[in-house]
């Protein structure tokens, strides 16, 4: 992705926050030049990866294929220091903008359709071998459990929700015609680097053309605390 389409989704994003009330903390607005006087007060920000995640999943076609999202709040399974062991992002996604299969190892997650469309969730277990499983698949869902066949799309109105287990393969989209999808998600603690098993192997982050400043930095940005010291 080049940096320029970055900075031009940012900006939109923030305007769809706006619509929808939704309130960002100070640090989604620091500029790269705020940054370099960010010490180490600040590094649970940098070693938890919290903000601004912009990803076409290395397919080049981001409004296709990608995901726009910030993550507000998160702990740390590697780091014992950081005691938080949830985790909170606010996402935003398209008409038939999808997210590739997947499921994680470790975090449970509810995924929380906040407003604007309908979220379209398709659902599989996973076998042993990490393949796709033709068993029924449980459904929690704002407090009602049922089963589905696999493969079935769930849709999510504004309101609405579905608990993610460890070994649950999920894609998702927001329905055609129905405009963009505000997403929430409360979880365990997120781990983007070493907790995603992507159907398909693609890349979690996108490879970045640097032909404009960054507006703000991305989770992947963040230069270290030790320039400060």
């Amino acid at each position: 992705m080049k940096r320029s389409e970055i900075n031009r989704i940012i900006q939109d994003g923030i305007q769809f926050f706006k619509v929808h009330h939704f309130i960002l903390p100070p640090f989604a607005f620091w500029s790269p030049e705020e940054w370099r006087s960010k010490g180490k007060e600040y590094d649970e920000i940098r070693d938890n990866h919290l903000g601004w995640d912009i990803t076409d999943f290395g397919s080049g076609d981001f409004y296709n294929k990608g995901l726009f999202l910030f993550t507000i709040r998160n702990g740390n399974i590697n780091m014992p220091k950081y005691k938080k062991t949830y985790a909170e992002k606010i996402m935003i996604v398209g008409e038939n903008q999808v997210t590739p299969l997947h499921f994680h190892w470790k975090k449970t997650e509810d995924i929380i359709n906040r407003g604007g469309g309908n979220l379209m969730i398709r659902l599989y277990n996973s076998t042993s071998d990490e393949e796709l499983a033709d068993t029924p698949v449980t459904i929690n869902s704002d407090g009602r459990e049922y089963e589905v066949p696999a493969g079935t799309t769930i849709r999510l109105q504004p309101g609405e929700s579905i608990t993610l287990y460890p070994g649950q393969y999920h894609s998702f989209w927001g329905e055609a015609g129905k405009g963009r999808v505000l997403v929430g998600e409360v979880s365990e603690c997120n781990d983007d680097y070493s907790d995603n098993r992507f159907y398909k192997e693609i890349g979690r982050f996108p490879s970045i053309e640097e032909d404009e400043p960054p507006l703000y930095y991305l989770v992947n940005d963040y230069p270290s605390s030790s320039i400060n010291d």
